[in-house]
Order: C-alpha cells, then structure tokens, then sequence
C-alpha cells in the first residue's frame, strides 16, 4: 500500500487485506451478508422493542452533531440559508462564464445522447447514454415524487416556478462538473476508469499550484461523499421504497422486503459499472415512463385546468403573501428542493460521466447537461402540476401527509388504483438511485483507500440496505443528507477555480463543430 498515494489508508491496509482474504469472491461476499442478515434483525427487533437500545442512542447522538452541522451549513445571509446561495449562486455564474451553454448545446446534447458522435474506439467504461442512465438513475427519485410535495406544502405551488430556475441554471453547472472529470479522470491499468471530484480536486489545483489544498479538498469530498451514499444514497431509499410498497401490501415484513432488496443490489454492484450502467440504461426509462404517464393520465384529465395551475405557480412565485414565510420562504424552498432532485453542483453525477467512452472532455459535459432538464424542469413540473390541479396540497387532511404521501393522494384522487404505479415508480427509483450512488461512493472509498479495499465498501453498503428497510434511523439519515449538500462546498469551490479552463475548451469545442469538423458515425458503428 503507497500511504502517499492513499493517505489515509496505511493504518487501514492490513485490516482490508485480512478482510478480503475472508472473503472468497463476489458471491463469497453475498453469502456472508445473507448468513449475517438474521443477526442484525434480531438486534433491531430488539431496538425497536426498547427505545433505549442501541438505534435510539445513535439517532440521539447525530441529532446532536445535526444540530451543530445545521448552524453552519444553513446560516442565514439576507434571509437565504448559505448553501442556497451557494448552490444557485455557482449555477448563475457558470451559466454566464459558459456563455448559457445550457440553451446553446442543448440540441447536440440530444445527438451525442443519441449516439450520433460515439467513437467505439474512444477510451472508457460505459457509453454516453449509459453515463447518462446511471447518473440520472442517481438523480431522477424520490426527490421528484416526495421533494416536489414537501416544496409545496412548506413553500407553496410558488415553490415549482423556483425548482425550475433552479434547474435551468443547474444545467451549466452540471456542464461544468462533468467537463472536468472527463478532463482529470484516470485510465487504470486493467483499461477502467476513475474520476471525479476527487481526481479534479487534487490534479486540477496542483497545476496551479495549489496542491495542498487540492488534496485537502479531495479527501474532504469523498469522505462526504461515501457518507452520504450509506445514508441518503441507501437506507433512506430502502426505507421510503419499503413504506410505499407497505401501503400497498401491508403484511409484507421489512426484514423480508429489506432482504431481497440487499440481495438484489449485490449482485448489481458487485459487477461493476459495466453491470450498473447495463441496468441503469433499461430501468431508468422503464420507470420513467412509467410515473410520467401515470401524471399526464391525471393532467390530459384535466387539460382545461393546466392554464390555471400555471398561472397559480407563477402568481404565488412573487405573492409576498405566499406560503412558508412569503417570497423568500417560497423561493428558498424552491432552490433547496431543486438541488435535492438534480443534485446540480454536488459532484455525484461527475463521478459517472468520467466513466464514458469519448475522447472529447467537453461532449460528455454537454450530455450531463440534460440531467436537470429531465430531472427536474420536466418530471418535477409534472409532478407539481399533478398536485396543484387536484387540489390536494389545499386539504388540511392530505396536506398533512408527509412527501409520498401526498403526492399519493394527489393520484388516488382520480383513479383509486393510482398509488399502485405510484408504489411501482417509487421502488423502481429507489433501486437505481441505490445502484448508482454505491459506485459513486465506491470510487471515493477507492481513492481515498485503494481499490483492493472496494470490496469492504460493498459489503457494508449492502448491509445497510437492508438497515434501511427496517429501522428508522431518524437523525442518522438527516445527518446523511446533511453531508450530500456538504459535497458542494469542495466541489464548487474546485470548479470556480478551473472554471477557466473549461470556458476556454467549450469555445474551441463549438468552434470545431459548427466548422463541420465534428467526425460523425453510424449507430451501427458505434453499437
């Protein structure tokens, strides 16, 4: 182990080796964590029957550093939480910086998604498409079923016109993240790659240098970003993907619906990205198609009512009277939960698209620039648009209801069977958002450990599926989702100053293409 190339992994390694060695293989792995599996739901049987167990300790020990985190990372300026402004703030500046690449490239992100440029002798793991399914797969979820109700009933209808802006600008920065991982990712010896934040971190600022910083930015960033895959990424998933199919089957056990979920996921992570983005690429339309039919089902019900819902929305948008604190309760709510959907300016999706065959950098950032579209300007809006024009978020009852659940009732307010697709989607979005985010957090467990100690990361992400499933672990997930907005601090920071030199690639870039130089292959080709 080079404890220079892994600084903090030296004390670590012989644990990992000792662990590997135990473990015989990828299946090996699985094996283990089955036989494990009715240990740990007798401990949280035990938990649950007794408040002062061990999982009501946990939760009371991160409400605490919740708590404090909380005072730092959601501070006020000019009544606007910090990392609010940190976010949409960056994604203005990119958008300009870039020259509104977000409008400009949107019709040659199509192409190139479409295959149109993809050179099959291009270096890399996954095609674009398949770059683009996986980080949407970690994206496109609960955010846009739950976040958009959540939004709604602290902020207002109002709050759907802001998630759009958000998503707008979150498209530069998408761009601009992207474009870097492709630009300082890493070709391993065995021909895979690794990249992202960490890899732009660390190289980019060293050239300028700035390589202590760098590297203290780098590490900082994989370490958030693995605890946010077991939390946010994982068990908060399995938890809410387990409620929804509960209110459908009520007498299905956690412990057995947490199980062959866990299984499940091992046999997709441990393949590799090649077996997640193959996944990625057949689920994420499945299940997209799926919720976007079952909203325009209730909005084509209603048509003659959409003119009114969006008057409603953009009204309610500047009304100072507006829910949740007035103009800046709604726009807060707005920017927040658009960034929780998109997670534009948090470094994730980064981590996927470095994967992707091409030997153009800035290609593989015009396709991440999709993402917020999809994500959030059109499965958000329709989520939105569904809830305003049934009314539901004005029913004290349902407005109690917390995320899912209203949204539920927004669809079982037309048709009875609608929280059935609803359950459907939401299991289908919460197993690819937990694919996906296990290789964002094994890339940044691999760089900050080695890949040799991988394998320990997919076991215990595995197990924490399953955690999910059965316990509540209240804090410890508001903790996990903390450290998800955390990751946009040394991220952004990291692009702001790299921003230069991806401006400078993006005009040659246009320059070659509208020049005709751009090679263009067949889909037969590039199959």
């Amino acid at each position: 182990m080079n404890s220079k190339k892994y600084p903090l992994a030296a004390s670590l390694h012989r644990l990992f080796r000792t662990l590997k060695r135990s473990l015989s293989g990828s299946y090996g792995l699985l094996f283990f964590l089955i036989l494990l599996v009715p240990t740990v739901a007798i401990a949280v049987e035990e938990a649950e029957t007794k408040p002062s167990g061990f999982v009501a300790g946990l939760d009371a020990v991160f409400s605490g550093i919740v708590n404090f985190l909380a005072q730092i990372f959601f501070f006020e300026i000019f009544g606007l939480p910090f990392i609010v402004l940190w976010l949409i703030g960056g994604a203005i500046f990119f958008t300009l910086r870039m020259g509104f690449v977000n409008i400009r490239a949107f019709k040659h992100a199509i192409d190139v998604v479409m295959g149109k440029y993809d050179n099959p002798d291009d270096e890399g793991d996954v095609s674009h498409f398949q770059a683009l399914a996986t980080a949407l797969s970690g994206t496109v979820g609960l955010g846009n079923i739950a976040g958009v109700a959540i939004a709604v009933q602290v902020g207002g209808p109002g709050a759907i016109f802001w998630m759009t802006v958000g998503g707008f600008f979150g498209m530069s920065s998408k761009f601009t993240e992207c474009t870097l991982a492709q630009m300082y990712r890493r070709i391993q010896p065995d021909g895979t790659v690794a990249g992202g934040p960490m890899y732009y971190l660390s190289k980019g600022l060293g050239e300028r240098g700035l390589r202590p910083l760098g590297q203290g930015l780098a590490i900082l960033f994989a370490l958030l970003c693995v605890l946010a895959s077991m939390g946010g990424g994982n068990m908060f998933q399995a938890n809410q993907a387990y409620a929804a199919v509960a209110g459908i089957i009520p007498a299905l056990p956690s412990w057995v619906f947490g199980l062959v979920v866990a299984v499940l996921v091992g046999f997709v992570i441990i393949g590799g990205i090649g077996r997640i983005a193959s996944v990625t690429a057949r689920l994420v339309p499945a299940m997209a198609v799926i919720y976007v039919l079952a909203c325009l089902w209730i909005l084509l019900g209603n048509l003659t009512e959409i003119p009114a819902a969006f008057g409603t929305i953009i009204v309610q948008a500047f009304s100072p009277e507006a829910i949740g604190g007035g103009f800046v309760g709604t726009l807060v709510q707005g920017v927040r939960r658009s960034a929780f959907s998109n997670e534009a300016g948090i470094g994730s999706a980064a981590i996927a698209h470095s994967a992707a065959r091409t030997d153009e950098p800035l290609r593989e950032g015009i396709v991440a620039l999709l993402e917020p579209f999809i994500d959030t300007i059109v499965i958000c809006n329709l989520t939105g648009l569904t809830i305003v024009i049934t009314g539901v978020y004005r029913d004290t009852t349902a407005a109690e209801a917390n995320g899912v659940e209203l949204t539920a009732a927004a669809f079982s307010s037309v048709i009875g069977w609608f929280p059935i697709l609803l359950a459907i989607a939401v299991v289908l979005f919460a197993f690819s958002t937990m694919i996906s985010w296990s290789y964002y957090g094994e890339k940044s467990w691999s760089f900050m450990f080695g890949e040799e100690s991988a394998i320990i990361y997919k076991g215990i992400y595995v197990l924490c599926v399953f955690i999910g499933s059965v316990v509540n672990l209240g804090a410890v997930l508001d903790f996990s989702d903390m450290m998800l907005l955390a990751m946009a601090f040394p991220n952004l920071l990291g692009c702001y100053i790299l921003s230069g030199k991806v401006a400078s690639a993006l005009g040659d870039y246009m320059n070659r293409l509208n020049s005709g130089q751009m090679p263009v292959y067949s889909r037969e080709t590039s199959a």
